[in-house]
C-alpha cells in the first residue's frame, strides 16, 4: 500500500496555469540549464565605463592627488587625498566586478566569486595603508628608485631594527598587499570571461563605444601590471584566457563583445609592457633595483628617479 504510494505519480497542472516547479520537477531545471548556455548579452558599456573611469580616477589618480593637494589641507599624520580616492575604490571596485558577475549570460560559481571579493577587499585594505605611509615618506625624501635599507632617510636610524619595521611595511604593501588584491581581482575577470561566449558568430563584434573604451582600459592594466609588479600573474591569466579561447572555439562558440573587450584590452596591454620594457632595459639604476629575470619597473620608481631630478635641474637653473 505505502509502496503504491510512493510510486504515485505527480498530479498534472490544470490547463493554463503555470508549470509548477521546485526540486521535485527535474525537467524544469533541466530547461533552465540548457537556456544558460545559449544567452548572450549585449555590451555592457555603462559598467566597462564606469569600472574603467574609476580606474583611472581612483587607483591611477590616488598618488598624483596627494603630491598636488596642498600638505596643508592633509597633514602627514592624517589620510591623505590619495588615501580617500583608496578608500573609495576599495569599496566600488568590488561593487562593479560584482554587477559584472550579475549581467553574466552563464551561471557562475557564486561561492568563489564571493571569497575573492572578501580576499580582494582585505587585501586592498592591507595595502592601503601601507601605500599610505610610503607614498607619505616621499616628503621626507623617500625615494621609490631604491631599496628600503638604501634609502638615505632610512639607512642611518637608530636603532636599526626600525629599517625591520620599515621592511615589514614594504612587504606588506608590495608583497601581501598585492597578492591578495590582485590574485583574487584577475580570478574574478577570468570567471567572467569564462561566461563570455556565443554560438552566434553575428554577436563577435565590438560596438564603437568598446573601441572606445579599449586604449584607457589597456593603458590602466599597463599601469596595474607594471606599478604593481604582478606580470607573472597577468600573463597567467592572458595564456588562461587564450587556451579557452582555443578550447570554446572547437565547441563552436566565439567571444562575444564583453569577452573581446577584455581580451585584445589583455593583447594591447602585452604590446605596451613590452614597448616600456624596451625602452629602459639599459637604465642601470633601475636595473640594480629590479635584478631578476624578469624585469619591469615601476612606472613611479621612473617618476623619482628621472621626473624629480629633471625638475630639480629646472629649478637650478
Amino acid at each position: 500500500m505505502q509502496g503504491a504510494a510512493r510510486r504515485r505519480p505527480f498530479p498534472a497542472a490544470a490547463p493554463g496555469s503555470p508549470q509548477p516547479g521546485g526540486p521535485l520537477y527535474p525537467g524544469r531545471h533541466g530547461a533552465v540549464k540548457n537556456d544558460d548556455t545559449i544567452k548572450t548579452s549585449p555590451f555592457h558599456f555603462d559598467l566597462w565605463f564606469y569600472f574603467t573611469l574609476q580606474n583611472w580616477v581612483l587607483d591611477f589618480g590616488r598618488p598624483i592627488a596627494m603630491i598636488i593637494l596642498p600638505l596643508e589641507w592633509f597633514p602627514l599624520n592624517k589620510p591623505s587625498a590619495g588615501d580617500y580616492f583608496h578608500m573609495a575604490y576599495n569599496v566600488i571596485t568590488p561593487f562593479l566586478l560584482l554587477k559584472l558577475i550579475e549581467r553574466s549570460p552563464k551561471t557562475l560559481p557564486r561561492s568563489m566569486v564571493y571569497v575573492s571579493i572578501i580576499m580582494f577587499v582585505m587585501g586592498a585594505s592591507i595595502h592601503l595603508v601601507g601605500d599610505s605611509v610610503n607614498h607619505r615618506l616621499i616628503f621626507s625624501g623617500y625615494q621609490h628608485h631604491l631599496s628600503v635599507r638604501e634609502n638615505p632617510i632610512i639607512k642611518n636610524l637608530k636603532p636599526e631594527t626600525l629599517i625591520d619595521s620599515f621592511e615589514l611595511l614594504y612587504y606588506y604593501d608590495e608583497y601581501l598587499g598585492h597578492s591578495m588584491w590582485y590574485i583574487p581581482f584577475f580570478l574574478i575577470l577570468f570567471i567572467y570571461f569564462t561566461g563570455c561566449f556565443t554560438p552566434v558568430e553575428e554577436e563577435s563584434r565590438m560596438p564603437v563605444p568598446a573601441l572606445l573604451l579599449m586604449g584607457p582600459s589597456s593603458l590602466y592594466y599597463w599601469y596595474l601590471v607594471t606599478e604593481g609588479q604582478i606580470f607573472i600573474l597577468y600573463i597567467f591569466t592572458f595564456f588562461a584566457m587564450m587556451a579557452l579561447v582555443m578550447h570554446q572555439k572547437r565547441k563552436g562558440l566565439v567571444l562575444d563583445s564583453n569577452g573581446l573587450f577584455l581580451f585584445y584590452s589583455f593583447i594591447i596591454t602585452l604590446v605596451l609592457i613590452a614597448v616600456w620594457v624596451v625602452w629602459l632595459w639599459d637604465d642601470k639604476i633601475l636595473r640594480k633595483k629590479y635584478p631578476g629575470v624578469i624585469y619591469i619597473p615601476e612606472p613611479w620608481a621612473f617618476y623619482t628617479l628621472h621626473m624629480n631630478n629633471l625638475h630639480a635641474a629646472k629649478e637650478s637653473l
